[in-house]
């Protein structure tokens, strides 16, 4: 399959679902279908699912899918749980409270200030970035109100008074948690990133033969992902082993939320099993590396072409007539930094000096978010974060038929249907993003009150 994608040759995925389902055990409900990472073209939202019960643990039938006890967080918190914090409730009077200041100071503006003041500008994007989140709560205000006056009723000595009062104060109830849903959400601050397309990078670990073609197994995997959402993906690179496997490879992979879903993929990734050539059954354990780059617009990463230096050479490898006769391949460094782009791909120097020049605006403008993160957010968030490149995330024992995210102490199981790249991995990407949602909004929370002390 990719090596018709690297040819170019169009193909069908043999195992695309139909329908995407995640199966659910009864101690563990997940919801909120409108989170601040979903950037669909049109809603320009995803996913973020916040547990309605209060069990800390994920049980799914079928799927034989548990947590254990988590690294970074001691339990999925549930929406009640959040909105019983007197940090929130604090939290939400004092953006309640610069909403109030910003739509007065707009108010009293005069027509001819606002194209000059830049502080009125301010003002009038802060009221606009705030305006959903307090219309949601003064519904939420509303709702409680209504909720009050409905148990109200149910001490009605009326049987059929009562009997209506119950069943407006379910829908009622019902309205409270899908407002209470939404608030959180809006509360998880918006990065750039987020819409941003990706680079993947995959590399052979330690290991030998056998690293390098659990590689080649975990690349496919995310072709087969990328099939799966209807993403585009191009490779450019891929630097196959002469006795089998995947050295290297990289590929650009554009698509709703691709960066939102794949940034969690970071990090080391381990294999357990008995190779095909151990006669001995011996278990071996290889690594392997994935390197998930945001790809940045224009806008968002400027490079002087002062500061580049472009070199030609001829290609090396497997390739034919045209390996080692044509100077095809390009180097591109990044002299101010000294990070450095390779791509030997195609024939032509041109396409592979514009892979090149991709993949080196999404190594900068990862560095570039790294330093960004690190002044915002404390270690303890990056722990669970998108780019720590030596840390061992996941293990993929095949003798127990079980993949283990260690960040998450999360289990699931059936190796052959997890690297199909379908329902199982998404079902892994989204508990990472659940304890990830978590773990901002009480990062935000906490940085609310150092700020009051």
């Amino acid at each position: 399959m990719l090596e018709q994608l690297i040819s170019g040759s169009a193909y069908t995925m043999a195992y695309r679902r139909a329908i995407n389902f995640i199966l659910r055990g009864k101690g563990s409900k997940f919801s909120l279908k409108t989170s601040h990472f979903e950037r669909f073209s049109n809603a320009r939202r995803q996913s973020l699912r916040f547990h309605e019960s209060t069990n800390s643990h994920c049980v799914r039938s079928a799927r034989t899918l548990h947590t254990g006890s988590p690294l970074m967080v001691a339990k999925l918190l549930s929406v009640d749980e959040f909105f019983s914090k007197k940090s929130l409730q604090e939290y939400l009077k004092k953006i309640e409270t610069e909403y109030n200041e910003c739509l007065k100071t707009v108010n009293s503006s005069e027509p001819e200030e606002e194209g000059i003041d830049e502080e009125l500008k301010a003002k009038r994007a802060k009221l606009s970035e705030l305006t959903p989140l307090i219309h949601c709560t003064k519904e939420l205000a509303a709702k409680e109100k209504e909720k009050a006056e409905l148990e109200i009723l149910l001490k009605d000595e009326d049987p059929s008074l009562r009997e209506l009062a119950e069943v407006e104060r379910e829908s009622c109830l019902e309205d409270i948690q899908d407002l209470s849903k939404k608030i959180l959400d809006l509360l998880i601050p918006e990065s750039e990133a987020e819409l941003s397309d990706i680079v993947l990078e995959v590399t052979a670990g330690f290991g030998g033969l056998e690293a390098m073609l659990f590689t080649a197994e975990v690349f496919e995997m995310y072709l087969g992902y990328a099939q799966h959402r209807d993403w585009s993906f191009e490779v450019l690179e891929h630097m196959t082993s002469e006795i089998g496997g995947l050295r290297h490879a990289s590929a650009s992979i554009s698509g709703p939320q691709s960066y939102a879903l794949m940034k969690f993929e970071s990090g080391v990734h381990r294999v357990q099993r008995v190779p095909k050539t151990e006669k001995q059954g011996r278990m071996h354990t290889s690594t392997m590396t994935v390197v998930v780059l945001p790809q940045p617009t224009e806008i968002s990463l400027t490079i002087n072409p002062k500061d580049l230096k472009i070199e030609t050479k001829r290609a090396s490898g497997a390739g034919g007539q045209h390996v080692n006769t044509t100077d095809s391949a390009v180097r591109i460094v990044h002299l101010p930094t000294g990070v450095v782009a390779e791509c030997q791909q195609d024939r032509s120097q041109l396409k592979n000096r514009e892979k090149a020049m991709k993949f080196l605006r999404a190594k900068l403008y990862s560095m570039k978010l790294e330093k960004e993160t690190k002044k915002r957010y404390s270690q303890r968030k990056l722990q669970i974060g998108t780019r720590s490149r030596s840390e061992k995330i996941r293990t993929y024992n095949f003798a127990q038929d079980r993949i283990t995210d260690h960040r998450i102490s999360m289990t699931v199981h059936d190796i052959k249907s997890f690297l199909l790249g379908q329902d199982l991995l998404e079902e892994m990407q989204s508990s990472l993003q659940e304890f990830s949602n978590q773990e901002t909004l009480m990062e935000l929370l906490e940085e609310n009150e150092q700020k009051d002390l």
